[in-house]
């Protein structure tokens, strides 16, 4: 069974009792559709036997920091956004993470759900939740009461099963590793300068416009961020680009522009967007100089390489049993054949697996074929032509 944890002092005794355990799972339920940061609503946490659901309406989370500092292992499944909810309401982190997630793609899970990975490894079905409930909504039924407590209630054995079997291939520290990379994410609030790459309408968009797109989806970041509101709440990228190629410097040519609608101009917002608009104008050369750099382009002869190299990569994810997409992705073969040297195939297990025969492929000493059997190998190259006709 599992505790409603609802005052402030029924918190500091489950932090305490948590606090001295070796590990524990954790678990958020959240929302963000109407804000520009998560919203929690509930923090499901399991320890030794018990499960602690606590109310983050009627308690504050900040004592919870005292647990997540300790030594003690914290076990996540897809935690990269419990940490955001973590972060903004604690203002830490666990210490130390252990990703379910994560796990099981090293053992060769590429469905990433934890039901997946218990059904799987432990033989356990757990509830189905609806996707669409109102986890703010208070009283919380008892399906979803029982149904957060499930998210945590199997994890700890979950570890357990999964360690035994990353211990028999040798990759328990690959799954450590990958797990501590999750903490030195960025988290909470993207750069406000590199806002316009996310806008797909802007990537066409050259000289005066551009820098009027870079600055406007800028001034809409930090803004969201200061409301708390999704950012297309604030201005629909149409709109941006929209007042990049008509630089309106004046409020009444604001309005009627595709996209921008009177709610958008309430609270000062049309005077601040023509002041920026004037602003930038003002300034272009700086503007244009100091626009976000685009990712460089890959040389149209290696692209070729991209899509034979992400079939071996594949095999050579299923020959391993590991998740394709934690072994490397295609941004990642582009990035290393790119040259950028902060790519993740070049560190590490993937360097030996993977950064280091790409290169190998690419400078021609090694060859991709077919065995025979219908698998694809990476072989060291023969230099032997092929006589054809």
């Amino acid at each position: 069974m599992y505790e409603l944890i609802a005052t402030d002092s029924e918190l500091d005794d489950v932090v305490a009792a948590a606090s001295s355990a070796p590990r524990y799972a954790l678990d958020t339920e959240f929302h963000r559709e109407r804000t520009y940061y998560p919203q929690a609503a509930l923090v499901q946490l399991a320890w030794d036997d018990r499960i602690a659901l606590i109310d983050p309406l009627a308690v504050d989370l900040a004592p919870l920091a005292k647990l997540l500092d300790s030594p003690a292992v914290c076990v996540l499944h897809a935690g990269a956004q419990d940490l955001e909810v973590l972060d903004l309401k604690t203002g830490t982190i666990p210490s130390v993470l252990f990703d379910t997630q994560i796990a099981g793609g090293f053992l060769g899970s590429n469905n990433s759900s934890l039901a997946a990975l218990l059904d799987r490894f432990l033989g356990v079905t757990i509830p189905k939740g609806d996707r669409l409930t109102d986890w703010l909504k208070r009283p919380l039924t008892e399906d979803q009461l029982r149904y957060a407590a499930s998210d945590v209630e199997y994890l700890l054995q979950l570890t357990d099963r999964l360690t035994a079997e990353l211990d028999e291939l040798g990759r328990t520290q690959w799954a450590l590793d990958e797990s501590a990379a999750v903490r030195e994410r960025p988290r909470n609030r993207r750069d406000p300068e590199a806002a316009v790459l996310r806008i797909k309408e802007a990537r066409s968009l050259k000289g005066r416009a551009y820098s009027l797109a870079t600055a406007v989806a800028a001034w809409r970041e930090r803004r969201a961020a200061q409301v708390d509101m999704p950012v297309r709440q604030v201005l629909p990228d149409l709109a941006v680009v929209a007042v990049a190629q008509q630089a309106p410097t004046e409020a009444g040519q604001l309005r009627g522009l595709r996209g921008v609608e009177r709610r958008h101009l309430r609270s000062g917002v049309e005077d601040e967007l023509v002041a920026l608009v004037r602003e930038t104008l003002e300034n272009l050369p700086a503007a244009i100089q100091q626009r976000p750099t685009r990712a460089p382009e890959l040389p149209k002869h290696l692209r070729p390489v991209v899509t034979l190299v992400t079939a071996w990569i594949a095999q050579l994810a299923r020959d391993n049993q590991l998740d394709p997409a934690l072994l490397a992705t295609r941004a990642d073969v582009e990035a290393l054949l790119k040259g950028d040297t902060e790519t993740r195939v070049r560190y590490g297990w993937r360097a030996e697996l993977v950064g280091g025969p790409i290169e190998k492929l690419v400078s021609g000493e090694a060859a991709v074929a077919f065995d025979g059997d219908g698998r694809l190998v990476l072989e060291a190259r023969s230099r032997q032509s092929l006589e054809l006709g």
